[in-house]
């Protein structure tokens, strides 16, 4: 027998709530921007990252023609 498992996700209005609820209260609006960003930039990677867009790092040495 197989249970069925419901994974729950997240709004991104919950998510920005969490987010804000994390800042001290001493935050600026700039701290709060970069939060977003690099929220934002995970994520992106992730997304690429299960999409197969990625470059091995031996790939990328040669490219910049930095040493192995």
């Amino acid at each position: 027998m197989y249970r069925r498992i419901i994974v729950r996700t997240e709004s991104v209005k919950e998510q920005a709530y969490r987010l804000l609820d994390s800042l001290p209260d001493s935050a600026t609006w700039d701290d709060l921007m970069y939060r977003i960003y690099v929220r934002q930039a995970i994520e992106a990677g992730l997304r690429d990252s299960n999409e197969g867009r990625t470059v091995d790092v031996e790939e990328v040495r040669r490219r910049f023609g930095l040493p192995a």
